[in-house]
C-alpha cells in the first residue's frame, strides 16, 4: 500500500510541488515580508519659517528610520492632496512665525497629520515625532534659551488623524474583508467549478453543445458574480449599521469597483481552472493565491513596513488595488479621479487575464 501511495502521487507532480513550495513561502513572508513597526514611511513637509529651529527640525525629521521625506510642499492644500492620493503617511507643518514664538516661550504649536486609515502603521511612527523634535532643539535651546527647555516641552505637538480620528481599527479591517471574501469566493468557486466539469467528464457535454469557449466562460461565471454581489451587499450594510464605517464617497463608484474586481478575480479563477488537472490541485492553486492576497495586501499587516521586493510583488494581486480602491473610497471620500490609477490597474489585469482563461479553453477543446 505504501509504494501504491507513492507510485500515485508522483503521477501528479503538480500537486507535490505546492506542497512543497507552501512552507517556503509561508517563511518567506512570515519571516522577511511581515512588519508589524514599519519604518522608512514617506512623509512631506511644509516648512513655512526659516528659523534655525526649522532646519533643525528638518534635519531631525530626515535622520530617523522611522520617515523617509518625500516630498517638501508649499502651496496651501498640497500636502492634504498627497494624503488624500496615498502618497505620503504623514504630513508635518511648521507654522510661520515658529522660531520667534519658540524664542518668546510661547509654546509654537507644530501640527502633525497622519492618515489613519491603517491605526498599525501610525502608531509607534508618531511618538518617533515627538522624540526627533525634542532631541533637535535640545541642541538649539542653550544659553540664554536652556531655560526653554526644562520642564514643559517647549513645542505644543499637534497630532491630526485623519480619515480615523479614533483609530479605530474596525473601520480599516472591515472594508479590507470586502476584498478577501470576494477572492475567495471569485477565485476557488470558480476554479473548482470549471475543474469538477473536467474531472466528471460532463464537459465533453458542454462541448457538444453550440456554445462557443468564450459563451462556456460567461455561463460559468455569471452565477458567482451573483453570489459576489449578495456578499458585498452583505458586507457593506454591516460595515455601516454594524461597525458604523464611515462612507464618504459614491456608492456609485463604490459599485463599480466591487464589480470590476469580482469579474477580474473570476477571470483568475477560470484561467486556474484550465491549469489545474484536478479539483484537489485547483484547491491549492486558489489557497496559493488567497495566501499572498490576504498578507501582502495591506490587509492584515502595514503595507508600508513590507520590503520593497514584498511590495512589488503585492502589486500584481488584485486584492492590493481593490483594498485601496475600497477604503479610499469608503474613508477618503476617493472621487472618480481619485480612483483613475487603482481601476486602471483592475482593468488591465482584466483584460490580460481574460485573455490567457480564454485562449487556454480553447486550446483545451481542441
Amino acid at each position: 500500500m505504501v509504494f501504491k501511495e507513492v507510485r500515485q502521487m508522483l503521477r501528479d507532480p503538480g500537486t507535490i510541488g505546492m506542497m512543497l513550495m507552501m512552507p517556503i513561502v509561508q517563511l518567506t513572508i512570515f519571516g522577511f515580508a511581515i512588519n508589524n513597526d514599519p519604518r522608512q514611511l514617506p512623509m512631506a513637509l511644509e516648512i513655512n519659517d526659516t528659523s534655525q529651529f526649522a532646519r533643525s527640525i528638518d534635519a531631525a525629521l530626515r535622520n530617523t528610520t522611522y520617515f523617509r521625506v518625500t516630498h517638501v510642499v508649499s502651496a496651501p492644500g498640497e500636502g492634504e492632496r498627497l494624503l488624500k492620493d496615498g502618497k505620503v503617511q504623514f504630513l508635518v507643518t511648521v507654522p510661520v512665525d515658529f522660531g520667534r514664538d519658540l524664542v518668546r516661550g510661547e509654546r509654537p504649536q507644530l501640527l502633525v497629520t497622519a492618515d489613519a486609515t491603517d491605526p498599525a502603521s501610525t502608531g509607534n511612527a508618531l511618538g518617533a515625532i515627538q522624540q526627533a523634535v525634542d532631541g533637535a532643539l535640545t541642541h538649539d535651546l542653550i544659553g540664554p534659551l536652556a531655560a526653554r527647555a526644562q520642564g514643559t516641552p517647549p513645542v505644543d505637538l499637534v497630532i491630526h488623524r485623519s480619515y480615523n480620528p479614533e483609530g479605530i481599527t474596525s473601520h480599516n479591517t472591515v472594508p479590507g474583508l470586502l476584498a478577501i471574501v470576494l477572492s475567495m469566493t471569485m477565485v476557488m468557486l470558480t476554479a473548482l467549478s470549471v475543474t469538477r466539469e473536467v474531472e466528471q467528464g460532463t464537459m465533453e457535454n458542454l462541448l457538444a453543445t453550440p456554445l462557443r469557449p468564450f459563451e462556456v466562460m460567461v455561463g460559468k461565471i455569471v452565477p458567482y458574480l451573483v453570489i459576489g454581489i449578495v456578499q458585498m451587499v452583505v458586507i457593506l450594510s454591516a460595515a455601516l449599521v454594524v461597525f458604523h464605517v464611515p462612507f464618504e464617497g459614491t456608492v456609485a463608484l463604490a459599485l463599480f469597483s466591487t464589480l470590476l474586481f469580482m469579474i477580474t478575480s473570476l477571470a483568475l479563477g477560470f484561467m486556474l481552472s484550465t491549469v489545474a488537472t484536478s479539483q484537489l490541485q485547483a484547491m491549492q492553486m486558489s489557497f496559493f493565491y488567497m495566501l499572498p492576497s490576504i498578507l501582502l495586501s495591506g490587509f492584515a499587516f502595514p503595507f508600508r513596513g513590507m520590503p520593497v521586493w514584498a511590495q512589488w510583488l503585492a502589486e500584481v494581486l488584485p486584492t492590493t488595488h481593490y483594498i485601496r480602491l475600497v477604503r479610499g473610497i469608503m474613508l477618503k471620500g476617493w472621487t472618480l479621479a481619485d480612483a483613475a490609477g487603482q481601476l486602471g490597474v483592475l482593468a488591465v489585469m482584466l483584460a490580460v487575464l481574460g485573455t490567457v482563461a480564454v485562449r487556454r479553453y480553447q486550446d483545451t477543446v481542441a
